[in-house]
């Protein structure tokens, strides 16, 4: 019989978890078929980049709701870098809300659009308050499915490119979770690697590290997931703090709310988030690999085991620190970026974990529709 995260199939449909178990599971293979995409259209993205990379005004907007949106928090840091143009995170939510603050007429602007289904009302609406305000606006479009709105608008537009991401990666579960990683992995790959040949070892790496880690860690993952904490806090520098925002959102969801979740940078939690920490605060700290960066990380580390404020304190790095709850990953020699792809998996463990400790079904945590896989009543105003 197959199974997922150590639990048999027939038992996760059962407890309404077979979706988030296998979409969770399968990230690892959904990375090298999507490896082995990119460079099969490598040739025609490069002709629809190269033009717009030229314009040295070109400015990068990354944009989705929700989720999608956490894909540029996490990303932008890393592809910046490596970018000579200006790159910015903006979700579609901010966008279409408030076009003016946001969009340059006079600017070329490339929007990124993140997308799971590619059919949120905010999604549709942003691409259409760039084309109708910004003079030169070109769209990239990153999403799971294939008949979406962004992916089909991609096929009758001379300024839109569709990057489909593997079959398997539109997630039918409620939480986004390798639909999140495959577009977040896309857009390292296409903004900050040149060639193929860059991003082949990492993915192919990650790919065989995550595997391994998914088998390693689910006892002591579940066994965390049954620590009576109804707060989870998860810190990062860089653009691990776009990803803290991610991991936090996933154990929101799968909860239900019940364990209320903070996010917040290195440095930036001590100026008053640090409050969040009680008797019943999961931490969760996401360690950089920079050896520079990494010194603030581990002050924070020793402050906050000092302290003794937390019910648990969890450590995520490639080398040991002094705790019981390290979650170690050895000397991978992946730059940070790369390391999104464990961290994010393990906090997607937890998530789903920590749901079913809770009683609900992880595929749809919220059965009575107040909160939706696709997000509905949304009304879209003309903007004038």
């Amino acid at each position: 019989m197959t199974s997922y995260l150590s639990y048999h199939s027939q038992w996760l449909e059962e407890h309404n978890a077979i979706h988030t178990a296998r979409e969770i599971t399968q990230q690892p293979k959904l990375w090298l078929e999507l490896s082995e995409s990119l460079q099969q259209h490598f040739s025609q993205l490069s002709q629809f980049l190269s033009p717009l990379t030229e314009q040295s005004d070109l400015r990068i907007i990354l944009t989705g709701a929700g989720t999608s949106a956490f894909v540029g928090d996490a990303a932008a840091p890393f592809i910046q870098k490596s970018l000579k143009h200006r790159v910015e995170s903006i979700p579609t939510t901010d966008i279409v809300s408030n076009p003016e603050q946001y969009l340059d007429a006079n600017r070329p602007t490339l929007l990124v659009s993140f997308a799971r289904s590619g059919n949120s009302p905010e999604s549709v609406a942003a691409v259409e308050l760039v084309d109708q305000i910004v003079d030169k606006s070109y769209h990239l479009f990153l999403t799971c499915n294939q008949d979406g709105a962004l992916s089909q608008r991609a096929l009758g537009a001379d300024n839109a490119y569709c990057v489909l991401m593997p079959n398997g990666s539109n997630d039918k579960s409620f939480a986004m979770t390798s639909s999140f990683s495959c577009m977040l992995m896309a857009t390292l790959a296409i903004f900050g690697e040149s060639m193929p040949s860059s991003w082949n070892d990492p993915i192919e790496t990650v790919a065989r590290l995550c595997q391994e880690k998914i088998n390693q860690w689910q006892l002591t993952v579940k066994a965390i997931a049954k620590g009576q904490y109804d707060r989870l806090i998860v810190l990062g520098s860089g653009g691990f703090a776009g990803l803290a925002r991610e991991a936090s959102l996933k154990s929101l969801e799968l909860s239900a709310g019940q364990v209320m979740t903070c996010f917040d940078s290195t440095l930036g939690f001590r100026h008053g988030p640090k409050f969040t920490i009680n008797e019943r605060a999961l931490v969760i700290q996401m360690l950089s690999g920079d050896e520079y960066t990494q010194q603030y990380d581990l002050d924070l580390f020793n402050e906050i085991k000092g302290d003794q404020q937390a019910l648990l304190h969890v450590v995520l790095g490639q080398q040991p620190v002094n705790t019981e709850l390290m979650f170690e990953l050895g000397h991978t020699d992946l730059d940070d970026a790369w390391l999104c792809f464990p961290y994010i998996v393990f906090c997607q463990m937890l998530a789903f974990e920590k749901s079913l400790n809770l009683g609900l079904g992880p595929d749809n945590p919220c059965p009575t529709g107040e909160v939706n896989r696709v997000v509905q009543g949304v009304t879209i105003y003309p903007y004038q």
